[in-house]
């Protein structure tokens, strides 16, 4: 019998928010912060928000510590959430995906200034697979025409809009040739593929890594027919219109962000063991999402609204 998941620490690069959650108090404010005191940073909602928000908490008190401002963690359902509350002035900072990166940036005023390092210290990267499994009848991307396919959600970035590129690249319209559908999280991909409750569908780097810690997966149980360039992982990114000194000091501030204090378990959970902190990035990375949305049609203008 395959074992069923139930919470495995995913930590999706996927999409969006900002609703309340609770913030740490620096001792004395500097002058220089925002109206009110407080610096918002809107965190994108993933498959375990609940437990990642005391975690944020955490990166939360070490930008205030060095900063001089409170620093308020908020988080919401959706990832156009957070690019609103970027667009109308209610957070400072915003920690979104790939995607949503580039459609705040857009529509926003987003500007990346920093991002999770992987273990050597340089900007860290994830990929997107189209995998299915032994015994499925496919053995190639063109086999893949006219059977289920699932994926996360349309909003995605290696969810979706990922794999979706890969297809199209093959000459498979994900629109028309294949029979989408959404399983709601990376997590139940995975399980759909898994339990073979559907025959090709996506599979991130970052849930094979949480299911390998889980003990859940197998590399013969899987077969990739595709595999993605490496994704950037999700920006830490400013408001634009902040006040250029305090802009730069907080973005200096974001981009030498040490997080070797952070619980280790914290940062297994979060698939960031051996992650030494928050390095350097800039618009320009992203620009490879943005052949995505061209190769995709996508109208991001009508994605924001």
């Amino acid at each position: 019998m395959r074992k069923r998941i139930s919470g495995l620490a995913f930590f999706a690069c996927l999409l969006a928010a900002a609703s309340a959650a609770s913030a740490p108090a620096a001792h004395a404010a500097a002058p220089d912060c925002p109206p009110g005191g407080v610096v918002h940073l809107g965190m994108v909602p993933g498959e375990d928000t609940a437990q990642l928000i005391p975690i944020y908490n955490d990166i939360g008190k070490l930008i205030a510590a060095r900063l001089g401002c409170p620093v308020r963690v908020q988080t919401g359902n959706n990832y156009t959430a957070v690019i609103e509350a970027m667009r109308a002035g209610r957070i400072e900072i915003g920690e979104f995906g790939a995607f949503s990166y580039v459609l705040a940036h857009q529509v926003a005023g987003a500007e990346a200034v920093a991002t999770f390092a992987n273990r050597q210290g340089k900007p860290g990267t994830y990929f997107a697979t189209i995998t299915t499994w032994p015994g499925s009848g496919i053995h190639s991307l063109q086999d893949v025409k006219g059977k289920p396919f699932a994926f996360a959600d349309p909003a995605s970035t290696s969810g979706h809009l990922i794999p979706s590129y890969g297809l199209e690249k093959a000459g498979i319209d994900p629109n028309r040739d294949i029979r989408p559908f959404y399983t709601g999280s990376h997590t139940a991909s995975f399980e759909a593929l898994l339990n073979h409750k559907v025959p090709v569908g996506e599979l991130n780097s970052i849930a094979i890594a949480g299911a390998q810690a889980a003990g859940l997966y197998n590399p013969a149980d899987f077969i990739t027919l595709w595999k993605s360039a490496p994704i950037p992982n999700g920006p830490f990114a400013v408001r634009s219109d902040l006040p250029p000194e305090f802009k730069a000091r907080l973005t200096v501030i974001l981009q030498t962000l040490d997080l070797r204090s952070m619980p280790a378990k914290d940062m297994a959970f979060m698939g960031k063991q051996g992650v030494p902190g928050l390095v350097a990035i800039n618009d320009q990375a992203y620009d490879p999402i943005r052949d995505v949305v061209t190769v995709l049609h996508l109208n991001l203008a009508t994605m924001g609204n």
